[in-house]
């Protein structure tokens, strides 16, 4: 069975209502033989990387940057996953208040450094999220999820 690992700093009800709608698409009833795993940026650790064989990420933009929680999370395991996982899937979601561009930014960078490879659109929300916004995340999270049933 493959896991898809959903790692997320959730701090605000707006984050909140993306991260539900994430986790809803990727654990509906058409997605099979895909094992979900969801950690707190702050929590996730290299062997839950390891471990997982695609990921979706989830993070505020901070003054103008990714989370302070999700930078943590890929310094704890950038270098213990490196050769490992390269190529695995990945996306993610980022909710700011008015500009995400610095955290989409350092996301793609990091990624690309992992040499991870982006299966799904990122779904970027300013301000709170609508209905669009939280089916978009829905739409990530199966389509991820999907991309990694057998």
């Amino acid at each position: 069975m493959a896991t898809l690992l959903i790692v997320h700093h959730t701090p605000s009800p707006n984050c909140q209502a993306l991260f539900e709608a994430v986790v809803s698409g990727a654990t509906t009833e058409d997605i099979e033989g895909v094992r979900i795993v969801h950690r707190a940026a702050l929590s996730a650790t290299a062997s839950d990387v390891l471990a997982a064989d695609g990921y979706l990420l989830g993070t505020p933009a901070n003054l103008g940057y990714m989370s302070g929680a999700l930078k943590h999370f890929f310094d704890q395991v950038y270098y213990p996953c490196l050769e490992e996982t390269v190529g695995r899937p990945f996306g993610y979601y980022v909710h700011g208040g008015n500009d995400v561009t610095g955290a989409v930014r350092a996301i793609e960078s990091i990624t690309t450094g992992l040499g991870w490879r982006r299966t799904a659109e990122a779904v970027t929300v300013t301000g709170e999220p609508g209905r669009a916004d939280t089916e978009a995340c829905w739409e990530l999270g199966a389509t991820v999820a999907a991309g990694l049933m057998a």
